[in-house]
């Protein structure tokens, strides 16, 4: 009978493994007032969700930020984490940068200005590996970072939606 063997493909067939921006979880800041600079660490996140019946290994994520059309920062990170089969995962700490704002120091610290955020753009391109088949997905972001004073964001404390095609080809930032 051929209905065990069409169900045994349904559950084979690769779905796809959406990955979204989870967003910026934590902005350092330090000041060098000898140098008239100043330094961030960012650390991002990415929710990958897994709508396959079977486990998919995220091999690599690889990652730059631009700030003013210049690459600031650049981050490559291999055997990642592993997503279990009809689940989604938020992968913390894993792409930090540091980098130095030489021309936004006065900026940053000017007392006068009570809003002190700038527009960074991320690029990150997630390597997926699952049943010997491999893709890749990329993910381009814009986000607002206050560069005046170290931040964290309150964890979530909702569910997580439902995973949706929209998302799939580019995300859109949070601010």
């Amino acid at each position: 009978t051929p209905r065990p063997a069409r169900l045994v493909v349904f559950f084979l067939f690769p779905h796809s493994v959406l990955v979204d921006d989870g967003g910026i979880k934590v902005v350092q800041v330090w000041f060098d007032k000898k140098n008239s600079v100043v330094v961030l660490a960012i650390t991002a996140t990415l929710r990958i969700r897994n709508s396959n019946f079977y486990s998919v290994a995220v091999t690599s994520l690889t990652s730059q930020v631009q700030y003013m059309n210049t690459v600031v920062g650049s981050q490559q990170i291999t055997n990642v984490s592993s997503i279990q089969p009809l689940s989604d995962k938020l992968v913390f700490a894993v792409l930090t940068y540091f980098f130095v704002l030489v021309s936004s120091s006065f900026f940053c610290t000017f007392p006068k200005v009570k809003v002190h955020n700038i527009v960074i753009f991320m690029r990150t391109s997630v390597k997926l590996s699952y049943i010997g088949h491999v893709t890749q997905s990329a993910l381009e972001t814009y986000h607002y970072v206050d560069c005046s004073t170290n931040s964290t964001a309150a964890p979530d404390l909702l569910p997580l939606p439902a995973p949706s095609m929209q998302g799939a080809a580019k995300a859109r930032s949070k601010p």
